[in-house]
């Protein structure tokens, strides 16, 4: 069966970091009706055998009007992010969904562990921005790993809301490769997981990233199955 894709209008471009760039899409036909950490899959006309797929999370929750905030990292020899970065206000791409399982937990309560890697925080912050909205007093969490300083995304949104949402905690953490951050990362929690064994994790971010924080938290004695996870690259 064919997918059913529709047409989406770039309403505008937006750069959050130097190599963060951040798209806002209005689909022509159908408003999407999508749930905090789903994506959807741009085709792009490039590659051999085109359509290029590429999936991108929403970054802000489902809106009135419809539209889409993607956000992607430029990759130096990425293809599809260097198509999409070429992209400008008024262009047109095709996209279809959404898609993905990587949602928050129902029914809520229980505590909530986010850990992510660069881009992988968008889904995520899809997720706290939903919670806040319904002022939901669910405690967060939130170890975000950037390669850079000046990569971290949404630093000072997320620094403000540790400030004014009780429960919510923002952990910042630096690391140029994923091996670094996966070491720096089972270093922050080795103190905490006592405290938060009761947290549902929510990994997001490359599989060289997802794959042996996940095994982690199984070899300290979460259940496979209790890891949402979402992993690419």
């Amino acid at each position: 069966m064919t997918e059913p894709t529709q047409p989406a209008t770039v309403l505008s471009v937006t750069d959050l970091t130097p190599n963060v760039r951040q798209l806002v899409l209005l689909p022509q036909r159908q408003k999407l009706d999508f749930l905090p950490g789903q994506w959807v899959s741009l085709k792009l006309p490039i590659s051999p055998h085109p359509p290029l797929n590429r999936a991108y999370s929403m970054a802000e929750p489902a809106s009135p009007s419809g539209e889409l905030t993607l956000v992607f990292d430029r990759v130096p020899q990425g293809s599809g992010s260097n198509y999409l970065y070429r992209l400008q206000a008024g262009d047109t791409v095709i996209l279809s969904g959404p898609h993905g399982k990587f949602v928050l937990p129902q029914p809520p309560g229980r505590a909530l562990l986010c850990i992510t890697r660069y881009t992988g925080l968008v889904p995520v912050r899809c997720m706290l921005k939903a919670l806040e909205a319904i002022r939901d007093p669910t405690p967060v969490l939130l170890v975000a790993v950037g390669p850079a300083e000046d990569e971290l995304l949404y630093h000072f949104e997320l620094l403000s809301l540790a400030v004014s949402r009780p429960g919510f905690q923002y952990l910042p953490l630096v690391a140029p490769t994923e091996e670094a951050a996966v070491a720096l990362v089972a270093d922050m929690l080795s103190p905490l997981l006592p405290q938060k064994s009761k947290a549902v994790p929510l990994l997001c971010g490359t599989k060289a990233f997802v794959h042996p924080l996940r095994q982690y938290l199984i070899e300290a004695g979460y259940q496979r199955k209790e890891i949402k996870i979402e992993s690419y690259g």
